[in-house]
């Protein structure tokens, strides 16, 4: 087997976004053997059904993994991992779907370059097309090429989505690679843990994948519940670097993107939230930030994702938790008059 198309499935059969993932699967120009793998995580719609469907029209091809407990997209991925037997190892959200030659040519640059990992750009769309809409393209193009230390170090530099890529199976099985389970930002998690292992990383400067931008998606739900994931996640990626040995060598790198992922996102989406806010979370966070990693502001990547009023009241919470509270919660309060 070439190929295993890993793809999470939790109640995506409306409006035909399933079907139409997975039509955009079963479509691909690619000439060598591939399997889909779809991971039902204990759907309460139609979802399963139309998994069964799909793999009782395409037997040796489709295969279908019914999870009975939820264990969201990392658990989900895993469960697929576990099942694949291709030489490549490509995870598809199952709202979003790829253009026909996604895997010909990802694949085929890796037979080219001898690449472990390929990637490419993506497409922001909102209705099921392949017209190609705004094109967010990843920085880390520019560590194209055998991953050295500096390499390395400038990937880690640049968050990455997981599903713009394939990877070598032998690379996430021989390093014992996973994702979190039962938490949203999975990717936050596993990307500067998987980065570790790369051994040479090559892009496609093409908007190949599409990825569907509507109200439900993760990016676009801020609750308190998903502030808790976040901050898990990055405990997740922090506890694994340590185990793995990679601390003190990226240290840098591996601090900015704690500071980011738990600490600043976190704190910003949290305190914006319509209502529910607590102080408790608030003091927490820079709790944390103070026991792992105190001198966070000086770091030389600090900031670069970051307008200057984010600055200044990071600043402010670092010197007092309840005064940034109430001066943050008092200026959205007036910024929310002004908008009525």
């Amino acid at each position: 087997m070439n190929l295993s198309i890993i793809v999470p499935v939790y109640n995506m059969a409306s409006d035909g976004k399933l079907n139409f993932c997975l039509d955009s699967l079963l479509n691909q120009t690619y000439k060598g053997e591939y399997e889909i793998i779809a991971v039902d995580d204990a759907s309460t719609d139609d979802s399963l059904s139309v998994l069964r469907e799909y793999e009782s029209k395409h037997p040796g091809m489709f295969k279908v993994i019914e999870s009975r407990v939820n264990r969201h997209q990392g658990g989900a991925r895993n469960l697929g991992i576990a099942e694949a037997s291709g030489e490549w190892i490509s995870f598809i959200d199952s709202d979003d779907w790829v253009s026909p030659d996604f895997y010909e040519k990802l694949i085929g640059r890796a037979l080219e370059t001898g690449a472990d990992v390929v990637g490419c750009c993506y497409s922001l769309v909102s209705s099921q097309t392949f017209e190609v809409g705004e094109i967010a393209r990843d920085e880390f193009k520019m560590a194209s090429g055998e991953f050295t230390d500096e390499r390395r170090r400038d990937f880690l530099n640049h968050l990455s989505s997981m599903v713009t890529k394939i990877y070598k199976s032998s690379l996430i099985k021989d390093n014992d690679l996973s994702f979190p389970e039962g938490i949203f930002y999975e990717d936050n998690a596993a990307f500067p843990i998987w980065a570790m292992y790369y051994k040479r990383f090559e892009y496609v400067d093409e908007p190949l994948y599409y990825y569907y931008q509507h109200d439900t998606s993760t990016v676009h739900t801020i609750t308190a519940s998903r502030c808790a994931d976040r901050m898990e996640a990055a405990e997740f990626m922090l506890s694994e670097i340590k185990k793995r040995g990679f601390l003190d060598k990226y240290r840098p790198e591996i601090e900015n993107i704690f500071t980011t992922v738990y600490f600043v996102n976190t704190l910003f989406s949290y305190m914006r939230m319509p209502h529910g806010r607590k102080y408790s979370v608030v003091r927490t966070l820079r709790r944390r930030m103070l026991e792992e990693f105190p001198d966070f502001r000086k770091n030389e990547f600090y900031g670069r994702y970051m307008d200057d009023e984010q600055k200044k009241y990071v600043d402010i919470l670092m010197a007092n938790s309840f005064s940034f509270y109430v001066r943050y919660t008092l200026l959205w309060m007036y910024r929310d008059l002004k908008k009525a």
